[in-house]
């Protein structure tokens, strides 16, 4: 049996499905609410930019909610990103045994 293996969800997309379409929010509007360029709302949203904490903290309280929620959502995307690009390598590394 095949297991499935789902996609890395990038938080863009979270703020893109779960903020902005069902709020009617372009990403214009996002980016002069919070006082940074609309490239960089746009990127993000377009899962092309990573979310930095400086953006974590606006955009929380923006939709308030936490700049933890915004930054764990990124280091959650680059983790299983980095978990399938060096799965081979990190299989590949031997476990240290402490004894007490």
């Amino acid at each position: 049996m095949r297991s499935l293996t789902l996609k890395p969800m990038h938080p863009g997309e979270v703020l893109r499905e779960e903020f902005m379409v069902p709020l009617g929010l372009t990403a214009y509007r996002v980016a002069r609410a919070i006082d940074v360029p609309p490239n960089r709302i746009q990127d993000i949203a377009r899962e092309r930019r990573n979310i930095t904490p400086g953006t974590a903290l606006r955009l929380a309280k923006l939709f308030g909610t936490s700049a933890e929620f915004w930054m764990n959502l990124q280091t959650h995307y680059d983790l299983e990103c980095e978990r399938e690009s060096s799965e081979a390598a990190i299989d590949a590394i031997k476990q240290i045994i402490l004894e007490a």
